[in-house]
């Protein structure tokens, strides 16, 4: 009997123990599906990461990621959701919603953004919680203090139109970037302010009528558009009064456009619940092309809203040799980087795992 109790305890913990080992061995290790692709790597809304001393590391680890593998994946592109801080002008951290001050969130991100400067174009979506005093009270915002348009040169290079904030200067909350694919495909990315104003969207309607841009494919990310329903944002109840949501940036500047034919955004999110922390919807515009509306988050992954700041998800976006083909994976830099967690790495839901195509 003795014998048969040992055994069955020793198949029990087999079960527990070597099943995650089993597990580790099917993690796929990193690489292109093709090595002629590019890639452009989009990193959520960051606020969760820096608004703790302790999560703060794991921002830095995705950003210096990105660098180590930036020949590796032929990283060309990289975008940021937005909520770069959890609050804009905070003074004195409640230590519930994090126990930084702004000034200590801002250091934080610019750190972690220090890695990639001169070496990769970054175009950082500005959100709610990057205005005002805790979200966007008001339009006063710190970002130009940290990300002034000359910081990094490689978006320098390629920086072709800036819009005017709230005080009437140009800075990187609005602006429009010219990126030439190794593919030879000419592509404009618009940065747009949190809910943008009216003068903002028709600063944007104007930049993509240009004679300069009718050929290239127009990006636009802006922090707030899709909610996990795969539907356009209707309204939010925040203070500002003149700001357009997502179906209002659709209406007036997507839709009606006939070169728009990508969308990124963050901002949604549901405690340790993937889905609703993304959105996805093709529609086509009013050239008749197909707009693909890519919405991504993590930020309440990792133990909710005051959890770890997301495991460290990100989205690789692989662009093929086709020039239209687009592989979209969802990868962690922290699970990846110990043996023990690796074979958490990769997430692949259907909603994290998929493929879009440009027209």
């Amino acid at each position: 009997m003795n014998f048969l109790k040992y055994l069955s305890l020793a198949i029990v913990f087999s079960l527990q123990v070597l099943s995650p080992a089993k597990a580790q061995e099917k993690y796929t290790p990193l690489a292109l599906s093709n090595p002629d692709s590019w890639t452009m790597i989009m990193l959520p809304d960051p606020q969760s990461y820096v608004k703790f001393g302790r999560n703060q590391g794991i921002f830095e680890l995705m950003t210096g990621w990105i660098e180590d593998n930036l020949d590796r994946l032929n990283i060309e592109m990289v975008l940021c959701t937005g909520d770069l801080v959890e609050q804009n002008e905070l003074l004195v951290p409640d230590n519930v919603n994090g126990n930084e001050p702004s000034r200590s969130q801002w250091i934080a991100v610019s750190r972690a953004f220090e890695r990639l400067d001169n070496k990769v174009p970054y175009i950082l979506a500005a959100g709610n919680h990057d205005f005002g005093y805790k979200s966007v009270e008001n339009r006063s915002s710190n970002y130009n203090e940290y990300f002034p348009a000359h910081r990094n040169l490689s978006n320098v290079k390629i920086l072709k139109e800036a819009g005017k904030n709230k005080e009437g200067k140009p800075t990187l909350q609005n602006a429009a970037f010219e990126f030439i694919s190794p593919h030879n495909r000419k592509f404009l990315f618009m940065n747009l302010e949190f809910a943008p104003r009216d003068t903002v969207i028709y600063w944007a309607q104007n930049v993509v009528k240009k004679e300069t841009y009718k050929d290239h494919t127009v990006a636009v990310l802006t922090h707030s558009y899709l909610n996990s329903k795969n539907q356009h944002i209707e309204k939010e109840n925040y203070p500002i009064t003149d700001g357009n949501y997502g179906k209002a940036i659709w209406e007036k500047l997507v839709q009606p456009s006939k070169n728009v034919q990508m969308v990124f955004s963050g901002h949604i999110g549901g405690a340790d619940n993937f889905k609703e922390h993304v959105g996805f919807r093709t529609d086509k515009n009013t050239g008749g092309k197909k707009v693909n509306q890519v919405t991504f988050n993590a930020q309440a992954m990792g133990g909710g809203w005051h959890g770890n700041g997301g495991d460290g998800w990100l989205r690789i976006l692989e662009f093929l040799p086709d020039g239209k083909t687009v592989k979209v994976r969802t990868f962690s830099p922290f699970f990846a980087i110990s043996p023990s967690t690796k074979h958490l790495a990769w997430n692949k839901e259907a909603y994290n795992e998929f493929t879009f195509v440009l027209d």
